[in-house]
């Protein structure tokens, strides 16, 4: 019976869509129902995020203010933080951070709160979908006993299933009606009912046999990706060592059209996923039993790169007979990806931390990032807010070394390598035709 409502009012747009969590998950997909005629509430416990929703102005990348504004005016979208309003929802997703405690654990408390609020809430005839990262079991072993010890019963009351978000912020090309959508659901009806609640949205739906499947497949391609790196990190230290252009390599093993997919180095990894989720899984293994290694392994490389930057930085100014202490370092670009604002566990972090306790004194550009705190990053140590400053010739010419960590593309790299004595590219930012006629001394990864 429940299956057959749901479908009903999924499959003519009249079920109301409620979204706890509106970041760079929860937000894109709460108005990508509302565009397709869904009435959606997103729920959200920071009042300036409800603020900014309902007034129509976005706060994340991927998602225009005008697209938002349309959806709000229109009436199929408004943002509180009002729980009591999720008894009105037929569908609830659960899109709230799954971040790692000190000891690399996974930390459940904001899962945990979200199913606490619905159930306080939780009606029959609802379908409850989890969208946030975590470990293969967390939607049957935890989410799934806090229902029914409420006294509702999966497929007669309610039905539940897990969707893992494959969020790329400042990814034009894939966003979240194009990109793939795996589904799995702790019964066959809870899979089958979340599958076409997404179809509605999504261009293509994979469904599959369990929620512990598609938990699975999210932290597998992750754990894929973060290896991968650790690897081109490693490569590019052997490289460094041995004396040869590390790009150059990874350009030329890319031109092999079968068994091969270039992966790239960097200073770390940074946002929400990849340093995150493999140590999910790796925990999950270690509650079975079973070590994994590459993980760790390559959690280890990974982890240890804003070292190995700093320490070319030290190097190189050494040749220049300068100490880290007291000099005078520019950093270009915090964020941890490319032109976006998205500081999560980004590697800047953690080579401004290492720098500032040698002695260094900071500055750094970042067009999307007008401060960096340090109460809040996951670094080594801590210190005082720094502000972005304008990339002026004074700047330039008045640092001792650049570090470019992230390659914005509207920074005028070629004024840099024009106007600073030292650089250290930890993301190929300065091409060929850059560097040409530099007097710079440029170390690159």
């Amino acid at each position: 019976m429940i299956r057959q409502d749901l479908e009903k009012i999924i499959g003519d747009n009249s079920a109301r869509i409620g979204v706890v969590g509106l970041g760079y998950v929860g937000l894109p997909l709460i108005v990508e129902f509302a565009q397709k005629g869904f009435e959606g509430i997103g729920f959200e416990v920071d009042q300036k995020k409800i603020d900014d929703v309902n007034a129509g102005v976005s706060y994340i990348v991927d998602v225009k203010s005008e697209a938002l504004k349309e959806a709000v005016d229109s009436g199929k979208l408004s943002a509180t933080t009002n729980f009591d309003q999720l008894s009105e929802c037929d569908v609830i997703i659960i899109c709230v951070p799954t971040p790692l405690r000190k000891t690399k654990d996974p930390d459940m408390s904001f899962i945990l709160a979200a199913g606490g609020e619905i159930v306080k809430r939780m009606r029959k005839g609802q379908l409850v979908i989890l969208e946030s990262t975590t470990y293969p079991g967390t939607t049957d072993e935890i989410l799934q006993p806090m229902f029914e010890e409420a006294g509702f019963k999966v497929d007669e009351d309610f039905l539940l299933a897990f969707s893992p978000e494959r969020v790329d912020p400042g990814n034009p090309q894939f966003q979240t009606h194009n990109i793939p959508k795996v589904v799995g659901g702790v019964t066959k009806d809870s899979t089958d009912v979340a599958a076409m609640l997404y179809g509605k949205i999504v261009d293509e739906v994979h469904p599959v046999s369990s929620a512990r499947v598609a938990e699975a497949c999210k932290l597998w391609e992750n754990t894929f990706r973060a290896i991968n790196i650790g690897m081109a990190n490693e490569m590019a230290r052997l490289c460094n060592t041995l004396g040869i252009d590390t790009w150059e390599v990874v350009k030329a093993a890319a031109t092999k059209p079968f068994g091969f997919m270039p992966f790239y180095p960097g200073p770390g990894i940074g946002g929400h996923c990849i340093p995150l989720d493999p140590h999910y899984l790796s925990w999950k293994a270690r509650q079975h039993g079973f070590d994994s290694q590459f993980i760790s392994l390559a959690e280890q490389v990974n982890s240890g790169m804003p070292a190995y930057v700093v320490k070319l930085v030290s190097t190189a100014l050494n040749d220049a007979r300068k100490a880290v202490n007291g000099s005078k370092i520019l950093i270009l670009g915090v964020a941890y990806k490319k032109d976006i604002d998205d500081m999560r566990e980004s590697p800047a972090l953690s080579i401004i931390d290492l720098l500032r306790s040698r002695g260094a004194e900071i500055t750094y550009h970042d067009p999307f990032v007008p401060e960096v705190t340090f109460d809040h990053a996951y670094t080594i140590g801590d210190g005082e807010a720094l502000h972005n400053t304008d990339l002026t010739d004074d700047l330039i010419t008045g640092a001792d070394c650049v570090v470019i960590c992230t390659e914005h593309s509207d920074i005028d790299y070629k004024k840099v390598c024009e106007l600073a004595p030292l650089i250290i590219d930890t993301r190929n930012a300065l091409n060929e035709d850059v560097r040409n006629g530099s007097k710079a001394k440029i170390v690159r990864l």
